[in-house]
């Protein structure tokens, strides 16, 4: 998902300046911030568990689930669409290589 600008929506609250939820999206350090990352906000979550969509905590902030601290993201939407989530849930399962 992109914004009218044409970056990915994420940037616009996840980037060096706001650094919302103390996480960076910013093209060179989101995977080192993402994989095998301790969530900040929930004890316990790993952001993405390599092989493991299911336990991985984006996904369920992607989705929305009723455990998740906070709110579900993008905050305020638009959501992304169940075949985006299941892009993700695929690039986890295969190992979430970075590429």
């Amino acid at each position: 998902s992109s914004d009218s600008s044409g970056r990915p929506a994420c940037t616009n609250c996840h980037n060096p300046a706001l650094n919302r939820g103390g996480l960076d999206l910013s093209p060179a350090v989101s995977y080192n911030n993402l994989v095998n990352v301790a969530s900040r906000l929930k004890a316990g979550a790993v952001r993405v568990i390599p092989s493991d969509p299911e336990n991985s905590y984006l996904i369920h902030k992607l989705e929305g689930r009723s455990t998740i601290a906070g709110v579900r993201m993008p905050l305020g939407g638009p959501y992304l669409e169940i075949g985006q989530i299941q892009v993700i849930k695929r690039w986890i399962e295969i190992g979430a290589p970075n590429n």
